[in-house]
Order: structure tokens, then sequence, then C-alpha cells
């Protein structure tokens, strides 16, 4: 492989020659050769977006040279586009605070910025990743800046995923609202409800869900930028600051602000430990209704089988014909997933020491791979599941008709102690209640009708209209 030579404050180190990432990327990537894994996209866009205002503020600053700043937005640019990803070769796991991840960018930026200015790679007179491309900054403010960036970034698709299946579930609730069921707590049979009383619980949850997300977001617009290494605000300014929080704002059309305290902001990871665990609690709301379709379709001849799921595959190398909950199932490891990330987020953040968070390349990892792949699993799960489930009514007046927790609702009228022996009774001989509260002489026929009916069960209140 061809390679040109380029030096650093620790010696000389050969770099491929066709590389738009120089010899600080060449060390990290020779030093974590740890998982195969690459910053995430969002984190990638969100550093460029940031070395794009940052040149901006400086160039209109005289700081910068007008013709190396512009150089510096249109290489900016052009990996913003798409161009040079695969530049970004540094793995998640890397030295603390992102420094690595942070070099990677500033030479992808500057090599690529001197070739635009008709200059070559490896040659940093004109433009130099610290010197320009890094004016102003440090990796102590730029890596969280883009962190909260880049979960801003994947927000909104994350939202509109979880709203939108908030919205299938409300569908499925008016449309199973007609099903009467048996209700079951403790695993066991319960009082009745109806069907579409169960979905609309389920929207509710994601719904409520997604609402913690979106506030916790609110958190993440306060960026340290420009707070440099301690949060002094060293080489860079309240200028600098205000000019390139206005420019990410532009950029992006989000309520950027710079921090109103730039230490804490430097110091904690605590509002991406609090947006990170928005998605936990969004994803625990989402793996309790996958497991619980698991278990309404449980059959189809010998569980439940009060639902029927869509059929997306073969369900057994063995057994024809069998198919399984396979949508809900990969929503369940998603979502246990999902925990794990924000666990690791939550003891990365507790970790930060005096001025600094180093644990913060796994947190930025964690928190946007679990935004990723719950929001590709919640679209899967509506578009391949939720959209297409079916209801048994039969099925569901089956089994509710077959339940002794109807007697429920005869408590105001006998107490309790004499439904319990009732319902044991039922349970023993198999008879109906109905049966044995008529033969007992309980209650009359009319009256006991208007109390046994399920469908008024379904509703607040006393069934048959009191005591």
């Amino acid at each position: 492989m061809s390679t040109r030579i380029e030096r650093d404050p620790l010696g000389e180190h050969a770099v491929p020659a066709d590389a738009y990432y120089g010899i600080q990327t060449v060390r990290a990537a020779e030093n974590f050769p740890i998982s195969g894994l690459r910053a995430h996209p969002d984190l990638v866009s969100a550093t460029v977006l940031i070395k794009k205002a940052a040149a901006r503020a400086n160039v209109a600053l005289g700081r910068l040279d007008a013709a190396v700043g512009d150089a510096i937005v249109g290489a900016a640019d052009e990996i913003l586009g798409g161009a040079l990803r695969d530049q970004f070769i540094v793995d998640v796991y890397q030295a603390g605070a992102g420094t690595s991840h942070n070099m990677n960018a500033n030479e992808v930026l500057a090599n690529r910025a001197a070739e635009l200015l008709g200059g070559t790679r490896g040659d940093y007179t004109r433009v130099h990743p610290n010197d320009h491309v890094n004016m102003g900054q440090s990796t102590n403010d730029v890596f969280p800046t883009a962190t909260r960036l880049a979960l801003l970034l994947g927000q909104p698709p994350l939202l509109t995923a979880a709203r939108r299946l908030a919205a299938s579930l409300e569908q499925k609730a008016a449309a199973f609202e007609p099903v009467m069921k048996v209700g079951r707590t403790h695993l066991q049979d319960a009082v009745p409800m109806t069907l579409g009383q169960e979905f609309g619980g389920y929207a509710a949850c994601i719904s409520r869900g997604a609402d913690d997300v979106e506030h916790a977001a609110g958190q993440l617009f306060e960026l340290n930028l420009g707070a440099t290494a301690v949060g002094t605000g060293l080489n860079a300014g309240a200028d600098y600051t205000a000019r390139a929080v206005a420019e990410l704002a532009g950029f992006t059309g989000l309520p950027l602000v710079p921090a109103a305290n730039r230490f804490r902001v430097t110091q904690s990871m605590g509002d991406v430990l609090a947006y990170s665990s928005a998605m936990r609690r969004l994803a625990v709301e989402l793996t309790k209704i996958a497991s619980d379709l698991r278990l309404l379709s449980m059959g189809p001849r010998a569980g439940l089988g009060e639902v029927a799921l869509p059929a997306v595959q073969p369900g057994s190398s063995i057994m024809p014909g069998k198919v399984n909950p396979s949508i809900p199932e990969m929503v369940n490891q998603v979502c246990y997933q999902v925990i794990g990330c924000d666990t690791t987020v939550c003891i990365a953040a507790e970790a930060g020491q005096l001025e600094l968070n180093v644990m913060m390349p796994v947190i930025a990892w964690n928190a946007l791979h679990a935004s990723t792949i719950l929001r590709n699993a919640i679209d899967a799960l509506r578009l391949r599941c939720v959209d297409g489930i079916e209801a048994d009514a039969a099925r569901c007046r089956e089994l509710l008709e077959r339940s002794t927790a109807v007697a429920t609702a005869l408590s105001p009228y006998i107490g309790y102690a004499r439904t319990a022996e009732i319902a044991k009774e039922s349970v023993k001989t198999g008879r109906p209640i109905r049966e044995l509260v008529l033969e007992r002489g309980l209650l009359p026929q009319a009256q006991l009708d208007r109390v046994l009916s399920a469908e008024v069960m379904t509703q607040p209140g006393i069934p048959g209209g009191g005591r």
C-alpha cells in the first residue's frame, strides 16, 4: 500500500497515501482495534456541523482566513452530503473524551479543504487540523455538543415512529371495542373488559413514553460549545460561542442555546442520561406490549388465541405449518438491548471526574445505538404486526363465559364471602354462576341478568344500579 509520512508531537508515522484522515487517526486505529464498530452516522454529521459552524464563526470574527474557512465549509458540506464517510475509522471504544474522534474529523476536513484550495493530502501548511479546523475548540466542548446534537437529529424519527404506533393501537382499540373478553391480573382470570380497552391502554402507554422522550430532549438544547477545555472558554470567547451556536441553530432548525452554565455541561452528562432514561421508559412500555401480544396470540389451539398476529415467516425448521410471533420477539430483544444501553450510559455518566466526563464515547455510542434500534423496532412492530392484528371475538367470548371472575359483580348485593363461596363451587362443579345464584334464591332472575351483564361490567359503577 502506498503511504505518506506525517508528523505529530510523538514523531513520524506512515499514513495511507489516499486517506483523508491523518496521523492521529492512524494512531487511534492502531491503538483501539476493539469492536469493529465505527462512529454513529449522526455523530459524524453532528461533529461536521460543529466544524462548519466554527469555521463560519471564526471567519466572521476575523480570526480565520476567509478562503480557508470557505474551504472547510465546502469540505463539511461534502461530508454532510454523504461523501468521505468511510474516512471516519476510529473504533467507538477509544481514548477518553473522544479526542480520537474529534481529530479524525479535523484531519479529514483539513485534507479535503486543502485539496479544494489546490493542495495535497498530508500537507497541512494551508489548512491545519488543529490550528484551523479545530480553532476555538476543544474535544471537551466538541464531543458533548456533538452527542447532544446527534441525539436531537435522531429524535424526530423516533418520535414519529412512536406516535404512529400509538395511532395504530388507537385504531385497533376502536375496532376491537365491541369484543368482550376476560381481563387478567396475576395471569389469572379477572373481571370482564373489552379488547378495545386493552389496546387503548397500550396506545396510551406508548404516547406517554413518547411524551417523556420529547420532554427530555429539551435538556439537550443547551450546548457547551465555546467552553473549550474546562468550561472557561479559553481561546474561544463569548462572541465566538454566540456566533457558533447561532450557526448550528440555523443549520438544524433547532432552538439551540449556549449553556447557562458551561461548567455544568462540560462536567456532567446528566442531560444525556435523562434522554437515555426516557428512551428506556419507552422501551419498557414497548416490550410489555410485545410480550402481551405474544400471550394473547398464543396457541392457536392450546393457548389463549384471542388475537391473531400476521404471519411473517415460517416458525420452525422441524414443525411444518408452525408460525411464531416473530416481530414481538424481535421487539423484546431490541428493548432489552436499549435497557442495557441505558445502564451503560448511567454507569458512564456517574464516572465523570472533576471538570470532565471522559467516558463520553461509550455514552454517545450507546445512546445513539439505542435511539436507532428503538425507532426501527417500533416501525417494524407497527407495520408488520399491529396494523394486521385480528381479533377472535368468538374465542374471547368463550373464555369470558368460562370464567368465574364475573361473580365479582355480585359482591355489592350478596357480600364478598358469599360471592367467594359461589365462585369456588362453580370452579369445583363446573356449574355456571347464574345457575348457582338462582338455585339459592339470592337474587331474582331479572335483576341477576342486569348484574351479570358482561357489557355493563366494562363500565364504571355497580352493575344493576345499586345494592
